[in-house]
């Protein structure tokens, strides 16, 4: 029969997330990573690595750097762009939205690509969106042109339907970056992307339709990221960090779970409430997620169902 227990071992940022990559936008492109499961003494309990050759060049900072936990090099799924020059085609500032009267600064792609990389000053469209609202864009989700009101933009476009949600823009400036409460600012493409995205909770998977709770490449909470999983993303398929598991799954180490493929570089396994234990994979217990204590409010009951050590 298959166990339940509940263990105490934290995997918090020893885990790698991924870049979950969207519609419109492109995969990741990693160093080779090692991705390492660690107890509260630092013992490696898995590792898997990722096979792609090309180190990301853009962090949740508006300066260029690979993130580094550990010996883990982490990407969000935002920080998935190629390196441009700081100044090209940047023609506005979406910090201080310093387009005329009736237009707003907006992050584009100026030469064609899946990745921000320029901005430019858009008209508002009548009766535009507020965060949170339904959006439309015109071409598509990189061409700077939606229906958002000023200081946001469309955000997880379909490419069947041209539809997305407006997300609004970080305030303050890239040294000192505000959002509204429960949501966090996303820094990325060389500082065009300034977005604010919702906190949420991966027991209960409070995100939008079609989006997945994971963990957030920085810091010890989780955040919402457009599910690209496709057909694949199950429980027990295989993933890269380049790809995202189905909702209320999260992509770690394959040694977590002997139904896992251990040649593939991750594995999609479940979430699980610390409190109420209930894993299915052979062996499998409920491992906490944060070192006890260390959790953010409300998340003291995160688990993964792994192998322990």
């Amino acid at each position: 029969m298959p166990t339940s227990t509940m263990r105490r071992i934290p995997l918090a940022l020893a885990l790698v997330a991924g870049c979950l990559p969207g519609p419109y936008w492109s995969s990741a492109t990693l160093g080779t990573t090692t991705m390492n499961v660690t107890d509260s003494t630092g013992t490696t309990l898995a590792g898997a690595t990722d096979p792609t050759t090309t180190s990301p060049t853009n962090s949740t900072s508006s300066t260029d750097t690979t993130i580094t936990s550990g010996s883990t090099t982490l990407c969000s799924f935002l920080d998935c762009f190629p390196d441009t020059s700081a100044d090209q085609g940047i023609e506005c500032d979406v910090w201080t939205q310093d387009c005329p009267d009736g237009q707003k600064c907006m992050p584009w792609a100026n030469d064609g690509s899946s990745a921000w990389n320029a901005t430019k000053c858009t008209d508002v469209m009548p009766n535009a969106g507020k965060p949170g609202d339904a959006c439309t864009v015109e071409g598509s989700g990189l061409s700077g042109i939606d229906s958002c009101e000023k200081a946001s933009m469309c955000w997880n476009v379909s490419q069947n339907t041209g539809e997305g949600t407006c997300v609004g823009f970080c305030t303050g400036s890239p040294d000192a970056p505000n959002c509204p409460t429960g949501t966090r600012c996303e820094i990325n493409a060389n500082g065009t992307l300034i977005l604010c995205f919702p906190f949420c909770n991966p027991l209960i998977q409070d995100c939008p339709s079609m989006e997945s709770c994971i963990p957030q490449p920085m810091g010890d909470a989780f955040e919402c990221v457009p599910d690209a999983s496709g057909d694949m993303g199950q429980q027990n398929d295989p993933c890269t960090p380049g790809e995202a598991c189905d909702p209320g799954l999260v992509c770690l180490p394959p040694a977590l779970a002997s139904e896992c493929d251990a040649m593939e570089p991750g594995c999609c396994l479940p979430f699980c409430d610390l409190s109420m234990p209930a894993c299915t994979n052979k062996g499998a217990t409920c491992l906490a997620w944060h070192e006890q204590g260390q959790a953010p409010p409300g998340l003291e009951n995160v688990g993964v169902c792994g192998i322990p050590p």
